[in-house]
């Protein structure tokens, strides 16, 4: 009797798990854009094939572009990743990009973080500014919008370029030494000093050399490391791992805080550092305090530093390798600060001049802004939840329902979109940015748009256009390894026929939290004579 019943049951169990997975695969979003999906796999095996197909460690945006391509370069497609993760929605269109990041009477402050970012709880902390939703995140956010503030962030000229006078002496010494060294480490020891100025008013020292280096530097940098790709420890350890780096990185920043605590109501002049702003009105440190002030301070030194290390990185390896471009930046800063190119001469300059001096550099703007299009350092994915009603118009007019999708606004394809940016949307052309009306604005999105963009966009931009007054025109920079420059018998630098040098190899971004040159960039220096 319970065999036959088995045998009744069975195939009636099996042909409905058939049915639900066939359902699924094929037909839950089958109206959206997509590769042939595995009834098992989803789009995982496609993933990985491409993957295994391309170079080492690549960024998994470049895989998403082949599928993008494979498919005629539509305004958004699926990738199946069930049952590891939540299918996504890749969004490679600007204006349907938009409509995902605004306000809208059904997300006020745009859609909801999907569950990805909690990936990374351990290093910006589960309180994170970056993973609040709703009120929380709107009051979080109107709490630190003063210390963000364009005037403000202007009155810290003279800290960032006493950080830029020790980041000129490390690479005068390579200049002199002739010695390869990683850029990544140098512009990101300098981006720490910076932003452990901005965030806590206390020095970092991360760039005297890792046994001088705050403590919090290095956890950072353990920290960080476990996300990158290719990791050598074990995959199973890592969560355990992270854990225990970031609950070490807690105790070092709760001691600050409660320093900065105990110091604040003595003191005269009220500073706007993260710290700061966090501890406003608050007259006991209790335990949920510490715990959140603590959360926004891993939040805002993470972001603060990497960013604006991987855009100076960018920087100089794409003028070193666009003479004409190299040349027009030194030409503009010969302009503003003369054609002394002393760092203590130019440093001056600045100081005296302040705010007005960055503002005429113009080029050297549109080169920063070029950069962030090319190589956007970070992503956000959103999450509509099933039943939400979150609907997009296509640019053919057509309306698409995406609940239940992850809502991935693919940066490395927006910006390269051939339909906004022409045939040459892949090459570095900072002209582009001067040339008034062409470019619609959202489809410049490094720092994302809407309610929810990058509040530090703003400090971000004021440090890169510092660091590069104070070294693009003294130094001559050299690529070595992926993407050195190639050379002919004389060993003269073949030049393109738009005015780049030819490379050896290409040079391309890793994932590690954000995106990354994969070698950290290999560069050797020297002085420009």
């Amino acid at each position: 009797m319970a065999w036959t019943l088995v045998a009744t049951i069975l195939p009636l169990l099996l042909f409905y798990l058939w049915r639900k997975i066939t359902y699924y695969r094929t037909e839950q979003y089958a109206w959206l854009p997509q590769l042939p999906p595995s009834l098992l796999w989803g789009h995982l095996s496609t993933l990985d094939k491409l993957m295994k197909t391309n170079r080492p460690n690549i960024h998994i945006d470049e895989t998403l572009k082949a599928m993008y391509d494979s498919l005629g370069k539509p305004a958004l497609f699926v990738v199946d990743l069930r049952p590891v993760s939540h299918p996504i929605c890749v969004i490679c269109d600007h204006d349907v990009a938009e409509q995902i990041s605004k306000s809208s009477k059904l997300f006020p402050y745009s859609p909801p973080k999907s569950h990805t970012s909690r990936w990374y709880s351990d290093m910006m902390g589960p309180l994170s500014i970056v993973l609040a939703e709703n009120e929380e995140w709107k009051s979080l956010r109107k709490q630190f919008n003063p210390g963000f503030a364009h005037k403000h962030l202007v009155t810290l000229l003279p800290c960032i370029l006493d950080k830029t006078q020790l980041f000129l002496t490390k690479l005068d010494h390579y200049a002199t030494t002739d010695e390869e060294f990683l850029l990544d480490e140098l512009c990101t020891n300098l981006t720490f000093d910076i932003i452990g100025a901005v965030t806590m008013d206390i020095d970092l020292d991360a760039q005297l050399g890792e046994e001088n280096q705050s403590a919090i530097v290095r956890l950072f940098r353990k920290l960080g490391s476990t996300y990158r790709s290719g990791h050598s420890g074990w995959k199973l350890l890592l969560p355990l791992q992270r854990k225990l780096l970031s609950r070490q990185l807690g105790v070092q920043i709760k001691e600050r805080i409660k320093e900065k605590f105990e110091g604040q109501s003595t003191s005269q002049n009220p500073s706007r550092s993260v710290l700061a702003l966090s501890l406003v009105e608050t007259h006991e440190l209790t335990p949920e305090v510490l715990d959140r002030t603590c959360d926004q301070l891993k939040t805002f030194l993470f972001a603060g530093h990497d960013t604006t290390s991987i855009l100076l990185q960018w920087t100089f390896y794409e003028l070193a390798r666009t003479p004409h471009a190299s040349r027009r930046v030194c030409v503009e800063l010969d302009e503003i600060f003369g054609s002394d190119s002393h760092p203590t001469y130019v440093r001056n300059q600045i100081l005296e001049h302040g705010e007005n001096a960055l503002q005429r550099m113009t080029y050297t703007s549109a080169v920063i802004k070029e950069i962030l299009r090319l190589y956007p350092p970070a992503a956000t994915a959103r999450f509509s939840t099933p039943n939400t009603g979150l609907s997009v118009r296509l640019p053919n007019g057509e309306d698409k329902c995406l609940d239940g999708l992850m809502l991935y606004n693919c940066q490395k394809l927006i910006q390269r979109d051939h339909a906004v940016y022409g045939d040459k949307s892949d090459e570095f052309i900072p002209q582009r940015w001067l040339e008034t009306g062409s470019i619609p604005a959202s489809a410049w999105r490094p720092f994302e748009r809407g309610p929810r963009n990058c509040i530090g966009q703003e400090l971000a931009n004021i440090e890169a256009l510092v660091i590069l007054a104070c070294a693009a025109r003294r130094y001559n920079w050299e690529k070595v390894g992926l993407g050195s420059t190639k050379r002919d018998e004389s060993g003269a630098p073949i030049e393109k026929e738009n005015g780049q040098y030819e490379v050896e190899s290409e040079l391309y971004n890793t994932l590690e939290i954000t995106s990354k040159p994969v070698d950290g960039m290999r560069m050797r220096v020297k002085l420009a004579t």
